[in-house]
């Protein structure tokens, strides 16, 4: 099976950088096709923004149930077009992690990002709707990060990173200092299974809990509907799996029912759905 895995990458010859499998609680297939270094995982990003906020839910020290801007300095809501605020207001933290705030461009830019985000004329009243953008992840992890009062990689990198083992991993800042959130971390490919392993595991690693049970849950449950399934807190949901996944083909496909995930990482901007077809076949043919 895994002779065929590897037989049809090369055929078709996708530029995957390494590919791992891991079930039942143990790593049954690897291979790396480029040196096994760590390479950029783009919007699978999102998905450790969307733990540090589960960490945080679970130390009470923000909730996705209470709206953005309790958790965002003062000094930047007068960029928010006055005829908008009281609307910003009502959207909760959960709003954000669900991309379910229509009208963001695509990135942020600018010298503060933050008070871009803000002063952008977006609609706040419109019901939600699926929109996807990296300004939401980034204002959920600036607002992380100010609910846990201190830059959110050291806040990840003693309650996460060193316990999966991950060994500073690169990751991008916004402009004014925040942890960008929404893309800029490398990783190799074992590294981000670690975190699909997290929550396959129901939040517990090596028998610690790092996360609550009710948080996974919460997190890989569809909460809008999209063009792929569902999306969780920064997690692609389908009928049998959830994803943490980033462009060009970096993706971490976690199946629960099979105690499966397979992750890969790659370079494959015009041909990521072949790859992930491929693996999609390959999750189909391993039995539980």
């Amino acid at each position: 099976m895994y002779d065929n895995l590897i037989n049809q990458i090369k055929q078709k010859n996708l530029d995957v950088y390494g590919i791992e499998i891991f079930q039942n609680g143990k790593i049954v297939f690897k291979h790396c096709f480029s040196p096994d270094v760590r390479y950029p995982v783009y919007s699978a990003t999102k998905s450790f923004v969307s733990t540090a906020v589960g960490i945080a839910c679970d130390e009470g020290k923000i909730s996705v149930d209470v709206p953005l801007y309790e958790f965002l300095e003062r000094k930047y809501l007068c960029f928010v077009p006055a005829f908008q605020l009281d609307n910003f207001k009502k959207l909760t933290v959960e709003r954000f992690m669900t991309m379910s705030v229509k009208g963001y461009p695509f990135r942020p830019s600018g010298s503060d990002w933050t008070e871009y985000a803000l002063s952008l004329p977006v609609d706040y009243s419109c019901p939600p709707v699926f929109s996807y953008s990296n300004i939401p992840a980034y204002l959920v992890g600036v607002a992380c990060e100010n609910a846990v009062g201190e830059h959110l990689f050291s806040y990840l990198n003693t309650r996460l990173f060193e316990p999966l083992g991950i060994v500073n991993p690169v990751y991008k800042n916004s402009p004014e200092g925040h942890f960008y959130g929404a893309s800029g971390m490398e990783l190799t490919v074992h590294e981000l299974s670690l975190l699909g392993q997290l929550y396959l595991q129901n939040g517990i690693f090596n028998g610690n809990r790092i996360l609550s049970e009710q948080w996974i849950k919460k997190s890989v449950s569809p909460h809008i509907d999209n063009h792929e399934g569902g999306y969780g807190y920064f997690m692609w949901i389908t009928d049998d799996s959830f994803r943490i996944s980033g462009k060009w083909g970096q993706k971490c496909l976690i199946y629960p029912k099979k105690n499966l995930m397979i992750t890969y990482l790659s370079d494959l901007p015009e041909r990521a759905d072949e790859m992930l077809e491929i693996a999609e076949r390959t999750a189909d043919d391993i039995s539980v």
